[in-house]
């Protein structure tokens, strides 16, 4: 690659902070600094590093980061931050040059987009969530108002700016394709990847999470419950199971999602519900370890919108998995075509009460096999190489290929 190119990589999240976003992105940015010369721009306090041979130089830029329950200063943080990264990108991009975001914020896509065009660079955008289809399947928007409208405008511009985008989802080309903007060959696949190693974990009675439980089947739930997530349906199921003591939920995570979960377990009291505050990464393992079965508790139409990340963790441990979600999504075509587990329709806490009995019943032993061996298709260094060849292809101006 010729040397005077450089790869900048924009990111609010990046480490020490310890979010799932900010691990792709650091891997992504390691990765690719094995080839060619990287600079992040981050949006983390203590992110900064200088040049060492064969590493991202990292630089912050001032950034603001307010707890995610304040929504109104959160929306006024992050559009202080994407001004900040524009004029940050405006100052390092150089022609030909690569610039590569992630839609966390939403609107950081369009100032680097704006800034890769402006300076004569080329973009690419890993698309882990689609707006304003997120804020639609959550009910904060309405599909045809003025904002979602204006949205989708902007979206149009940005996907014709951008020489690549990112998708970690099958599910995601039929709706990026409704853009004037959008062509197919713009598009990759490129899944994410386990962070846990993928392995046989048999379920413990020594389990520290488990250890106080005294049912036989543990159903889990853990992670970042957002906008995307439904935690009613898991509590209604939890109630319809309230009298089949061989089955107890242990539900962990963050968000506001499982805000409402202590909420609704702090009025009802059931006895087949614990409640456990989000585990530290050390603790991570044993938690996903400790759970018979594992859901994921979507709103509808998620197809195209959303791919969970913790999803690959939750097979890496050998778990079977109950997903709410239409049977088009990512995640659940990839359960469906490696017999995985179950897929619930959203908003029926019948039908997922239904599916756990079954997990509960079921004598597939070889499922958690399955799981694994999935899991293992998902390796970080196949993703990574991937983004690597990808990152190649622009920096030395050949067109860009669409691969599947």
């Amino acid at each position: 690659m010729p040397s005077s190119r450089k790869v900048v990589v924009a990111s609010q999240h990046y480490p020490p902070d310890h979010s799932t976003t900010a691990a792709i992105m650091a891997a992504i940015a390691e990765r690719i600094a094995q080839e060619a010369d990287v600079v992040v721009v981050s949006g983390m306090p203590g992110s900064a590093r200088a040049p060492a041979p064969g590493r991202p130089v990292v630089v912050e830029i001032r950034n603001w980061l307010p707890g995610k329950a304040a929504l109104l200063k959160r929306a006024l943080a992050e559009a202080l931050f994407t001004v900040r990264m524009f004029f940050a990108l405006l100052s390092r991009l150089q022609r030909g040059d690569v610039a590569l975001t992630v839609t966390a914020p939403f609107a950081l896509p369009y100032a680097v987009a704006a800034a890769a065009r402006l300076k004569g660079a080329k973009s690419a955008l890993i698309l882990h969530d689609l707006f304003p289809d997120v804020l639609v399947m959550a009910g904060l928007l309405r599909p045809s108002s003025l904002v979602a409208r204006a949205m989708r405008a902007i979206n149009a511009l940005m996907f014709r700016a951008l020489n690549t985008v990112i998708v970690i989802g099958r599910d995601a080309e039929k709706l990026l394709l409704r853009y004037r903007g959008m062509t197919p060959d713009k598009i990759r696949f490129i899944p994410n990847w386990a962070t846990l190693a993928p392995g046989d974990r048999p379920v413990s009675p020594d389990n520290p999470f488990r250890k106080a439980i005294a049912a036989r089947f543990v159903v889990g739930l853990s992670g970042n419950l957002g906008f995307t997530h439904d935690p009613d349906i898991v509590f209604g199921a939890a109630r319809l199971l309230r009298d089949e003591r061989d089955i107890h939920f242990l539900l962990s995570g963050w968000g506001m999602g499982f805000a409402r979960l202590k909420e609704m377990q702090a009025e009802a009291q059931l006895a087949n519900v614990t409640l456990v505050e989000r585990v530290a990464d050390g603790e991570l393992d044993a938690m996903l370890s400790s759970a018979d079965v594992w859901l994921i508790p979507y709103r509808k139409d998620v197809a195209g919108v959303s791919v969970p990340s913790r999803f690959y963790n939750l097979l890496a441990a050998g778990r079977p998995v109950i997903l709410v979600s239409e049977p088009e999504a990512e995640a659940a075509l990839t359960v469906s075509e490696n017999r995985l587990g179950w897929v619930v329709t959203p908003g029926r806490p019948d039908q997922l009460a239904d599916a756990i009995r079954m997990a509960a019943q079921s004598q597939d032993a070889a499922m958690a096999e399955r799981a694994v061996a999935t899991a293992r298709t998902f390796s970080p260094e196949r993703a990574l190489s991937s983004y690597a060849a990808l990152v190649a292809e622009l920096l030395s101006n050949q067109d860009v290929e669409r691969t599947a």
